[in-house]
């Protein structure tokens, strides 16, 4: 008889839930990386900032996303991804609560920092728990709108400016306290979430993922015991062990898994350069724009934002059915291509660069964006994947703190237009990793997609292995 395996199955009340409790907090990590651009010009008002303590504010969080993702995604395939999936989140609200009341520069430093300790620790774990209970045939959306509601975040983020501006010297407090009590509603819910079964078969914890598959697939209307649960036994290869404790950062560059390594760090560190660059300035940069004010700066920028939401709901339309390669080509093509005209234009007016600076955001989170975590999720496998998609986001947020930390610089020395070429020239990264690296992974299962790579005239596949089975009836037994 047929079976019902745990990509199949009908699980999508459980699979919606995951994908919000999630998803909200990846709104809350692009709320708070992106509310310090919005608060700083309010702070510039009432606090002495240098121009190194300017930067140092800005990316602070930044910084500490490098640490957190390094350290805690290898902490999410070692101890699981479900203390991690509530601890993250307890260091939301206290660091962000702490932000709201420090006294100085220098404690708001350190409060971003710790704050960015948890931001990083959220993008492995929260992937990795979605994409394993994901389906073959929407996994790829699900881990997009993780993605899709970054960036509502990051909108969420100019809105509330707008909307707190009216207050005034301490507008900034409360712009950086929305986050902590956000943050604080959306841990009660995370509490119910299981473990990941692939996660515990990878650990040999058998016993615990067939509760775990059987309890999911009755909580979703149709009644499995335990017992009936059958699990494949795990495909090992002899440089991939998958004893518990085995997660390693040398693995990754081993036979098999390097070339996806490479591909994944790459394209993600070329992406947040000129993403971070642009969205944690354009406040700025449209402020110092002759004939602008506060509240259309703000106004402005969440008009790049909004379009950065359109970006990444085109990416979710198309994930699944046209396929991650060709989607994330034409997203750094397109980039690349607007922001070549932006370098080349000089002096351009409020509308012009607000424009630009949109399509931009558009093209990026069409692409890069938001398939960062999918492809994370995939080319990794379940004893590595937290600690793949941490390195990931480690050595994208380098490049994150290249843009905001050099961009500005590069804006005194060349003025905008001469200093987008950095954009440019990481554009062009990104695209020829993508032509070069990129393999295609729709419609195929976390066993297949692990450690697939590009090769001449197509995707060379891992060797698959069976999916999760979860008998549905004796008769299919």
């Amino acid at each position: 008889m047929a079976a019902t395996t745990l990509d199949l199955a009908d699980l999508s009340g459980f699979r919606r839930k995951l994908t919000l409790l999630s998803s909200i907090g990846m709104f809350l990590d692009g709320f708070d990386l992106t509310v310090i651009a919005v608060a700083l010009p309010v702070l510039k008002k009432s606090w002495t900032f240098t121009p190194f303590t300017s930067g140092v504010t800005s990316c602070s969080a930044i910084v500490g996303m490098f640490v957190g993702a390094l350290v805690f995604g290898r902490i999410a395939d070692r101890l699981g991804r479900k203390k991690m999936y509530l601890v993250d989140l307890i260091g939301f609200v206290v660091f962000a609560a702490l932000a709201a009341v420090s006294q100085n520069v220098w404690e708001l430093i350190a409060a971003r920092f710790l704050l960015g300790l948890c931001l990083g620790a959220d993008y492995p774990i929260s992937s990795s728990l979605t994409a394993e209970f994901g389906a073959v045939r929407d996994r790829g959306r699900l881990v997009v709108a993780l993605s899709l509601m970054w960036n509502v975040g990051a909108l969420a983020a100019y809105l509330v400016g707008v909307a707190f501006l009216p207050i005034g010297p301490t507008a900034w407090r409360w712009m950086l306290l929305v986050g902590a009590v956000l943050a604080l509603v959306t841990l009660a819910f995370r509490t119910s979430i299981p473990e990941s079964p692939r996660y515990l078969i990878a650990q040999g914890r058998h016993d615990e993922a067939r509760r775990v598959i059987a309890k999911v697939v009755s909580g979703s209307g149709t009644a499995v015991a335990p017992e009936d649960v059958v699990l494949p036994e795990p495909q090992v290869e002899p440089d991939r062990p998958t004893a518990a404790g085995s997660a390693s950062w040398r693995r990754l560059f081993a036979r098999g898994l390097a070339g996806a390594t490479i591909f994944v760090c790459v394209f993600w560190f070329a992406h947040d350069v000129a993403y971070y660059g642009i969205q944690m300035y354009s406040p700025t940069i449209l402020t110092g724009l002759g004939g602008s004010t506060q509240l259309a700066a703000y106004l402005g920028s969440a008009i790049i934002a909004l379009l950065g939401v359109v970006g990444a709901a085109i990416a979710l339309a198309f994930v699944d059915s046209w396929g991650r390669r060709p989607v994330l080509i034409t997203a750094f093509a397109g980039e690349t291509a607007v922001l070549v005209v932006l370098a080349l234009v000089h002096a351009p007016a409020l509308a012009l660069i607000v424009v630009l600076f949109a399509m931009a955001i558009l093209f990026s989170n069409m692409g890069p964006g938001t398939l960062d975590m999918v492809y994370c999720t995939e080319l990794f496998p379940t004893e590595l994947r937290a600690v793949g998609t941490g390195l990931g986001t480690a050595v994208s947020r380098l490049g994150a703190i290249l843009g905001v930390l050099v961009f500005p610089d590069m804006v005194d020395a060349w003025g905008v237009s001469g200093a987008l070429w950095l954009f440019v020239a990481a554009g062009l990264l990104g695209l020829v990793t993508t032509v070069l690296l990129a393999p295609e992974t729709k419609n195929r299962s976390l066993e297949q997609t692990a450690g697939a790579r590009r090769v001449f005239g197509g995707t060379a596949p891992a060797a698959a292995s069976p999916g999760l089975v979860a008998f549905t009836t004796e008769e299919d037994r």
